[in-house]
């Protein structure tokens, strides 16, 4: 592997731990500051917020990065996040937890530009495999970050925050100092019509057989952001788990995540087909959800952690898939077309998956699982429908 993606991954994995840190103590914080028993609406507002932000600024930092270099846009993206967790450390009262978020919503361009940055210095033929591997390195940071979230959280509710902003600024420093830039920047002009946050959805229409997979792209955001809003109440009032425990979980998960999304993408691909190695991953997914509404038990969770890793290997090959839509010169534009995507199921999700858990809670909290099954059986029907678009064949 070259040095420019190792440092790229490297980067990753440290954003991974910060935005891990903070998952298992996120409810305890807003409790705090809210003085509410039930925060789910809050964590859902909070959730939106930062989607609403990165929606109005994630295509305009990837037409950024196409003009000015990834390595710039990516420092920026770095520092909005360490900014971030400095309030969440530090804020006494939500109104200072809303300015992080929307400052970290502002500047949150890592997903993309990396994804652009990996497909400047790799060939198509292996773009699934270290797409996988760019996945993975989300995983491995949920391993550290969740646990060492509860440990901290445990201690004090505060202290995930600093160790979170300590990690970006690590993060910053070692992409300011190694980090090469991947491609030769453009210097055009900023075109003012990609200051408008839909011009990139005018674009998507324009494009013969990118509308469906774009789609994919928003319901698989839509279902993630089910964990990322309600995992830890559903823990907390299912299990009664502490800090620890909703870490350890997550945790497992990135363990299993991890080793399916470094190792399964690939192989997958090529014996089951694009269309079949999604398929399977939404089937796993499927199983994992069912056995999760129905548990009684913790030990249930981490017995059907592997099951659930393998919901992720689709992924990397629909990212590959996407990529061969474009030409290389607007692979930064298509990143940031898809952040949008990505942003608009992070703004309508977590509301909706929130507020449901609000009604659900009192009668039974695994009941969100079944909502995200349905979901799920929508990207389903889009994949089923899927026309794909064959891959060069490797020179």
């Amino acid at each position: 592997m070259t040095r420019p993606l190792i440092v790229i991954f490297t980067a990753i994995v440290l954003d991974a731990v910060g935005i891990g840190l903070i998952f298992p103590i996120l409810p305890a914080l807003l409790r705090d500051v809210t003085h509410a028993e039930n925060v789910a609406p809050y964590i859902g507002m909070m959730t939106a917020l930062y989607a609403v932000m990165q929606f109005i600024f994630a295509p305009v930092l990837g037409s950024l990065s196409d003009r000015l270099g990834r390595r710039p846009v990516l420092l920026i993206s770095l520092a909005g996040a360490a900014v971030n967790y400095l309030f969440l450390a530090f804020a006494p009262n939500l109104w200072m937890l809303v300015i992080g978020r929307a400052i970290a919503g502002l500047t949150s361009a890592n997903t993309s530009v990396a994804a652009a940055y990996i497909t400047d210095v790799s060939p198509e033929e292996v773009r699934t495999r270290r797409f996988g591997l760019l996945n993975a390195m989300f995983g491995i940071g949920f391993i550290v970050g969740p646990v060492m979230g509860g440990l901290l959280g445990d201690q004090w509710l505060r202290l995930p925050f600093i160790a979170a902003a300590a990690l970006n600024g690590c993060n910053l420093v070692l992409a300011f100092f190694v980090l090469p830039e991947s491609r030769t920047p453009s210097r055009e002009p900023i075109d003012l019509a990609a200051l408008n946050p839909l011009q990139p959805l005018r674009w998507v229409f324009q494009m013969k057989g990118l509308l469906p997979l774009i789609l994919i792209f928003f319901v698989f955001s839509a279902t993630g952001e089910a964990y990322g809003t309600c995992w830890a109440l559903w823990g907390s009032d299912t299990f009664q788990w502490n800090g620890l425990w909703i870490g350890l979980s997550l945790g497992t998960f990135g363990v299993c995540q991890t080793l399916a999304q470094a190792l399964l993408p690939g192989p997958a691909a090529k014996l089951l087909g694009e269309r079949g190695a999604i398929l399977v991953g939404i089937a796993s997914a499927s199983i994992a959800l069912l056995v999760m509404a129905f548990a009684t038990e913790g030990w249930m969770i981490f017995a059907i952690m592997p099951i659930f890793a393998l919901a992720g290997i689709g992924v990397p090959t629909l990212q590959s898939l996407a990529t061969r839509q474009v030409d290389d010169i607007r692979q930064g534009q298509f990143q940031g077309l898809l952040a949008s995507a990505v942003s608009l199921a992070s703004i309508v999700a977590p509301l909706a998956f929130s507020s449901l858990y609000y009604v659900v809670r009192p009668v039974w909290p695994g009941a969100i699982w079944l909502a995200v099954v349905v979901v799920y059986a929508i990207s389903l029907l889009l994949v089923l429908g899927l026309r794909l678009k064959p891959a060069a064949p490797a020179t």
